[in-house]
């Protein structure tokens, strides 16, 4: 159980409309409801779960629980009974992306180092990181609705609660759970015509791509999430997951709920992948380079079968993230050639991209971005004035 901004008790699962919208896909805290919800219903219990090869676009985006279809109902009421437009946050480049699209107006925006904010947004004050927004401006701003990402509920919600507004998480753990999310968005904040209009986009990509893999054999994927210092496991329950699952490659981490795994390589061995995908976080430039000391300097690495096979590859950090963006198309595109080599110029294609893609995230300077940042502070600026500090410290 527990307690929403006006103080009602809601009973809640994964994540929440401070009501609930499900398959982990939308939750918010809404400050008006005093129903009581059970929060996210998973529509694909164990032992009926749907692949995503099998699934098609309808059963991907169909949303059928009655008590999230309930809650978007009930945020719906509440944002048409305020006077004028509801004030909104957004606390991550993906989720101003979404915005963007959605159309909809903001009050504050996220800073970032490597992500490029929406140009609707570049007069919008700015509330700090992703990972760390400013609370005392968020709060400053009155806002009505704060949206962020699902991976980060756990850390922000009892910031949010603190303040007492209203919160949605979105669930960009996949690129179906990010329609959703938007199907739900569209429908709360009257953006139902923009909403159809980006999931039609999805639907049409997704019935002619799903044709490109059919019949193939399925690689065996580890997929390697570098952090700095250190790297994860990405499951099928990452958004990088979903991407090689989408593609139809077959995670070697399976049967677990979580997103990410801490494993030792002894165990990841015991899996013998056919591909290793090496995906950066944060700050690409030195999850680049402790990838290439560690598979130089452990041992264990030239043991892998994909080691030897020569089918090691580093994915672009702008299309490989934490979180679900409009870039899927082309990082699909990119793992192409990895997973369904059919020639050797497709081997060359696939060895190329992987070389840019560490070119690229030494050459993102992310780090010197982020302290630089961190020295200055950005937050309470506008999104054009972080942009173009940031600029002048590239001269």
């Amino acid at each position: 159980v527990r307690t929403g901004a006006d103080g009602a008790e809601r009973m809640m699962t994964m994540m929440n409309i401070k009501s609930c919208i499900s398959r982990g896909i939308l939750v918010t805290v809404l400050a008006a409801a005093s129903l009581l919800l059970t929060g996210c219903v998973d529509q694909h219990p164990e032992g009926t779960k749907t692949t995503t090869q099998t699934e098609t676009v309808e059963s991907m985006l169909e949303i059928t629980d009655p008590v999230e279809k309930q809650a978007v109902e009930v945020a719906k009421a509440k944002v048409r009974s305020m006077e004028g437009s509801p004030k909104i946050v957004a606390t991550s480049p993906a989720v101003a992306d979404i915005c963007d699209k959605l159309e909809l107006d903001l009050v504050g925006v996220c800073s970032s180092s490597i992500s490029t904010i929406p140009e609707r947004y570049k007069a919008v004050t700015t509330v700090g990181t992703a990972m760390s927004p400013d609370m005392e401006i968020v709060a400053s701003l009155k806002p009505d609705w704060i949206l962020s990402p699902i991976s980060l509920q756990s850390d922000l919600e009892p910031k949010y609660e603190n303040i007492g507004v209203d919160w949605a998480f979105l669930n960009l753990r996949s690129v179906q759970g990010m329609y959703r999310s938007i199907q739900e968005l569209g429908e709360i904040f009257d953006r139902e015509e923009q909403a159809n209009t980006l999931v039609k986009e999805f639907r049409d990509f997704y019935e002619e791509y799903k044709k490109k893999n059919e019949g193939k054999d399925h690689p065996k994927v580890l997929i390697l999430m570098g952090l700095p210092g250190s790297y994860i496991i990405a499951t099928e329950n990452s958004y990088v997951g979903s991407l090689v699952a989408l593609a139809g490659g077959e995670n070697v981490y399976t049967d677990t709920d979580q997103e990410f795994l801490t494993v030792n390589t002894e165990d990841m061995k015991t899996k013998e992948p056919d591909i290793i995908l090496r995906a950066a976080h944060a700050l690409p430039d030195q999850v680049v380079e402790m990838f290439n000391e560690d598979f130089k300097t452990n041992d264990i690495w030239k043991h892998f079968d994909a080691v030897k096979n020569g089918r090691v590859y580093d994915l672009t950090y702008e299309n490989f993230g934490m979180s679900a963006t409009f870039r899927y198309p082309k990082a699909l595109n990119e793992l192409q050639p990895i997973l369904y080599p059919e020639s050797d110029e497709d081997l060359e294609k696939a060895k190329k991209n992987s070389e840019n893609a560490q070119k690229n995230a030494e050459k993102s300077n992310a780090t010197q971005k982020y302290e630089d940042a961190q020295k200055s502070g950005t937050s309470g600026k506008t999104a054009a004035e972080d942009s173009q500090k940031t600029t002048e410290k590239e001269k």
